[in-house]
């Protein structure tokens, strides 16, 4: 597996490409804000065609470039796949967010935020199976930083990756290496996060590559070793 990743202009969001390899097509993970040149100098590096969006979840640091992403007319247009339970986010992100972060964001940027739903979306529930780009994805429902917030796992590592690592999982917000995703957010919930975090995450093999919403990445048996939010789980 082909993986390059780096962090959106704003908030740090990790924005993810995924391929079988060079010259294929490709996944594009949370497409935050300020991402697209970036993605196409990746594209256009590595001979890249995209093929599918996937967002972990509705908030705006991880989905405002989605629909320039997806962008064109059909048959061109591509597909975001999101969670079903946040789908209603896609409507319009920016009127979630409190006014006041939104006055910031402008204020960085020099320009009013706006926002246009993408075209086609596809929405996924809990411990589906999608096969998109040559890679076989399961879902995994993990709310408790958003209603929808899911895990994309492949029965896969990109190369390079050091062994005894033998799939990956693309957490979003859910689990950071040494923390999670905040919770009082509109939409978030301590319970559910626990319950996450205790059904979802726990479980999870050792050997898993974990790569976070924001942040480093990190590994199952790192994370269950140090992490302080999972310390006393048990499923």
């Amino acid at each position: 597996m082909f993986m390059l990743s780096f962090p959106a202009a704003a908030f740090a969001t990790n924005c993810y490409v995924i391929a079988t390899a060079p010259g294929q097509e490709c996944l594009v993970v949370d497409p935050g804000i300020g991402v697209l040149d970036s993605l196409q100098a990746v594209f256009a590096e590595h001979r890249l065609r995209p093929a599918a969006v996937l967002l972990t979840h509705g908030h705006l640091d991880h989905v405002y470039s989605v629909t320039p992403v997806c962008g064109g007319e059909a048959p061109a247009v591509l597909p975001a796949y999101i969670h079903e339970q946040d789908r209603y986010r896609l409507q319009d992100p920016i009127r979630l967010l409190d006014p006041m972060l939104v006055l910031a964001f402008e204020q960085q940027f020099g320009a009013k935020a706006t926002w246009s739903e993408p075209s086609e979306v596809v929405t996924v529930g809990d411990d589906e199976r999608v096969s998109i780009a040559g890679i076989d994805l399961r879902t995994l429902h993990a709310p408790g930083h958003t209603e929808g917030s899911v895990m994309f796992g492949i029965e896969a590592v990109p190369g390079g990756i050091p062994e005894g690592l033998d799939r990956t999982m693309l957490t979003g917000d859910v689990l950071f290496a040494g923390a999670i995703g905040r919770t009082d957010l509109h939409g978030g919930s301590d319970v559910a996060m626990q319950n996450s975090l205790r059904e979802v995450v726990y479980p999870l093999p050792d050997s898993t590559l974990l790569l976070p919403g924001h942040g480093p990445a990190t590994t199952m048996e790192r994370e269950r070793a140090t992490n302080p939010y999972l310390r006393g789980l048990r499923p």
